[in-house]
């Protein structure tokens, strides 16, 4: 059957008219369930320039976060309040949190809404470690700390005294209690009741605009990370670079005791690259690299004097204190587990000095093998030596050249192997025992 011109046309109009038409708004969403930490950062930032491309209407930040690091905290935030998109974000589902960190960058939203059974605050600054600081120093972060939350709860028209106050006090809030206190705006249970509340209600952007967001019935996008933002995210948990980093060094010292076999070495080179990658993300202490590089050194110690295990119990000691101490974080959340640590160390020290042992008896035994295996041997003259000739060693005939004439079938021991030649000496002649008396006859 046949198309009309006129069905064609229309057709074509259509399908024009359609691909001139402005698309429908729609609601860009991510989720953070994870600290706050550099690939936090990159996924933010590209997600609001994804939805200023795309003329989304607003961006959905799902966030469930124990904190994480405050420079990181500082750059999203800052992308938060440049955002040419209304930001909204909502801590969900129940029983999530945004703690520290989390709560910075709740207050910093255009919208912030919580699900019912969250919670928020805990913002009081921590040293990295943990470590405990000088009164001076702990007002100085304090009033940092605190002068930044009020840069831009001021201006959200939120309640500063109390935002003021999870800083300075480390107040904690419920989602009713937030809600009650003016912290948030919204307590919603899913993200499409979330919307229906905020329909018609009035926006205050940063820069001082009212807009109205109507994202009732929207699409909402998802926008995931990429692959790359996967696996950065997965080497940042610092046990899996702490892991990364001790596993490497093994293999790489079994490359050094076995040249070519190259598996150990492209193994130990791979993850030795991650881990340090990793680490240049992450708040390292040098020192406690320098602890986990010692506890190699008495490994290799003990496996030398044998000690019996005080230098490998020393190493994996300082292997365990060297992990806990790697990351200098200021949660929990993003340091070394002692349960980690240990899992390391034990097994990795036991296995490096058994292994240290091994290769060091083996240089100190004397070469049983090839030609080399020859040296030191006591071999027989096939024939005159002088100086060369041919030696019967091993099962085998061999030239050789004496350093003294040798008559046929006298013993030799070989000094040297040059090539297919023996360099031999004459054998020292067995001494002939007498007995010490005289046997006594009897007729």
């Amino acid at each position: 059957m046949k198309l009309v011109p006129s069905r064609i046309f229309f057709g074509l109009a259509a399908g024009w008219l359609l691909f001139l038409a402005p698309a429908r708004a729609q609601v860009l969403k991510i989720v953070v369930d994870d600290t706050i930490q550099p690939i936090t950062d990159e996924y933010i930032g590209r997600a609001i320039a994804e939805a200023d491309r795309s003329k989304d209407e607003a961006l959905l930040i799902e966030i469930n976060t124990p904190g994480g690091l405050l420079e990181s905290t500082r750059d999203i935030i800052e992308k938060i309040e440049a955002s040419p998109v209304p930001v909204i974000v909502y801590v969900t589902p129940s029983g999530s949190r945004a703690a520290s960190a989390g709560f910075f960058i709740l207050e910093s939203a255009d919208v912030a809404a919580m699900a019912p059974g969250t919670n928020t605050g805990a913002a009081h600054p921590v040293t990295l470690g943990g470590g405990k600081i000088d009164d001076v120093m702990k007002e100085k972060i304090e009033n940092d700390s605190s002068a930044f939350m009020r840069s831009f709860v001021s201006k959200r028209g939120r309640n500063v005294e109390v935002a003021e106050s999870a800083v300075r006090q480390s107040k904690s809030f419920t989602d009713q209690e937030a809600l009650s206190q003016k912290l948030i705006e919204y307590v919603a249970p899913t993200e499409e009741d979330l919307f229906k509340q905020l329909a018609g209600k009035p926006v205050k952007r940063f820069d001082g605009r009212i807009v109205t967001l109507d994202l009732v019935g929207k699409p909402v996008r998802a926008f995931n990370l990429t692959l790359k933002e996967h696996i950065l995210a997965y080497l940042m948990d610092p046990n899996i670079a702490f892991i990364l980093f001790a596993v490497g060094a093994l293999a790489l010292y079994v490359e050094f005791n076995h040249p070519g076999a190259v598996v150990p070495g492209t193994v130990g080179v791979i993850f030795i690259l991650l881990a340090i990658f990793a680490f240049n993300l992450l708040p390292v202490r040098f020192a406690a690299v320098v602890l986990i590089l010692t506890s190699f050194a008495l490994f290799a110690l003990e496996a030398k004097f044998a000690t019996h295990g005080v230098l490998g119990i020393g190493g994996i000691v300082t292997l365990t204190l060297g992990g806990l101490l790697l990351v200098d974080a200021p949660i929990p959340e993003m340091r070394v587990h002692l349960i980690t640590a240990l899992a390391v160390s034990i097994p990795l020290g036991l296995i490096t000095v058994f292994l240290m042992s091994i290769a060091l008896k083996a240089r100190a035994n004397k070469i049983v093998t090839g030609a080399q295996g020859l040296v030191g041997e006591i071999g027989q003259a096939q024939s005159a030596l002088s100086p060369q000739g041919k030696v019967f060693v091993h099962g085998e005939l061999w030239d050789a050249i004496a350093s003294a004439n040798v008559p046929a079938g006298q013993s030799v021991i070989v000094r040297r192997v040059d090539g297919l030649q023996l360099q031999v000496d004459p054998a020292a002649p067995e001494p002939k025992v007498s007995p010490a008396f005289e046997p006594i006859s009897h007729s």
